[in-house]
């Protein structure tokens, strides 16, 4: 495993990030521990989570499922970065995460911060959170509140980063601008969505976070299964994972279908998987640290972490970028 900084800090991460979001849901506990491990065995330190994640009826189940594979001992948790979230609403009476519910149960208010930070870590039982991540931006709640919160859990040491999460660049700048003006440390990582077939990424999120030292950690690095050959799995008829969400609206799009097909016969004239093909170009990318993966089996695992060893020369990432071309950084993407 290779291991970097994460943005601008001391820590070191590897380059691939384990995301937990099926533990507990479609994946069984007992499945999801031995992911788990076997990640840990293959030198996967970063695990990232969220308060929000099980299903509407438990939230929180998987960082309880996290937290039970902690108590097993075996230092599991002093090996493992453990990056977690707030902000949807947490009241469990099957409200969907993003509605409303009870007042005062979601966003990044002073009070949800404390209660929220307070509920993760009893169900990660452990007493720290290493990088406590705004899963989204709140328009309502000012930056002095958020990082008078925020600065309060790092001195009581419940967190030691804070991250941001779908975070457009102005919001990264606003806040560490915020951040700044009080002597804190400000936000260490964005998680965004980025991914060959969705790079707006580039234009303003990745300038921002690089400028301001965040690393960059894309989630849904194969497009909701786009990229991880949905065509001929289609044909195989084993594209369950592409007949819902964004996959299925782009195959049912004959223009992006097209540059999937183009895409999966480029990656089967090197011989390669169009997923690790995926995961090996995001490695390339300039500020990314490392893509979640969020693996469902161990086999998923397994794949995600040959695209470790992948190489992808010049002549095939130039091969990439024709099928699918970045927008480029902003102005220019739009302006002169």
């Amino acid at each position: 495993m290779e291991y970097t900084q994460l943005g601008r800090t001391g820590l070191k991460v590897g380059r691939l990030v384990l995301g937990t979001m099926n533990f507990g849901s479609e994946t069984d506990e007992g499945a999801a521990h031995k992911i788990m491990d076997a990640a840990l065995d293959a030198g996967v330190n970063f695990f990232d989570t969220a308060n929000i994640y099980g299903d509407d009826n438990r939230k929180g189940l998987t960082e309880e499922v996290l937290g039970r594979w902690f108590a097993q001992g075996g230092g599991r948790r002093d090996k493992v970065v453990l990056a977690t979230k707030l902000y949807g609403n947490m009241t469990n009476d099957g409200t969907p995460w993003n509605e409303q519910s009870w007042p005062n149960h979601d966003h990044l208010s002073a009070l949800n911060i404390r209660r929220e930070v307070e509920a993760s870590l009893r169900r990660l039982g452990t007493d720290h959170i290493d990088v406590y991540q705004f899963h989204h931006v709140d328009r309502a709640t000012p930056w002095d509140e958020i990082w008078q919160a925020i600065d309060v859990l790092v001195t009581q040491g419940k967190i030691l980063y804070a991250g941001s999460s779908n975070f457009a660049g102005w919001h990264i700048a606003q806040a560490n601008e915020a951040a700044r003006r009080r002597g804190s440390l400000g936000l260490v990582s964005e998680q965004c969505f980025y991914n060959l077939a969705q790079r707006t990424a580039e234009m303003d999120v990745i300038p921002a976070a690089q400028a301001y030292g965040l690393g960059v950690i894309p989630w849904s690095p194969l497009n909701q299964g786009l990229l991880g050959g949905a065509l001929r799995k289609e044909r195989e008829g084993g594209g369950s994972r592409t007949s819902v969400g964004r996959s299925a609206a782009g195959l049912a799009n004959p223009a992006v279908r097209a540059k999937v097909q183009a895409y999966e016969d480029l990656c089967a004239a090197h011989s390669m998987e169009p997923g690790e093909v995926a995961l090996a170009w995001l490695l390339t990318r300039p500020g990314v640290t490392g893509p979640i993966v969020g693996p469902r089996t161990a086999e998923h695992l397994d794949s995600a972490l040959r695209a470790l060893d992948l190489h992808l020369d010049a002549e095939l990432l130039a091969a990439l970028d024709a099928v699918f071309p970045g927008p480029g950084p902003s102005p220019e993407a739009f302006a002169w």
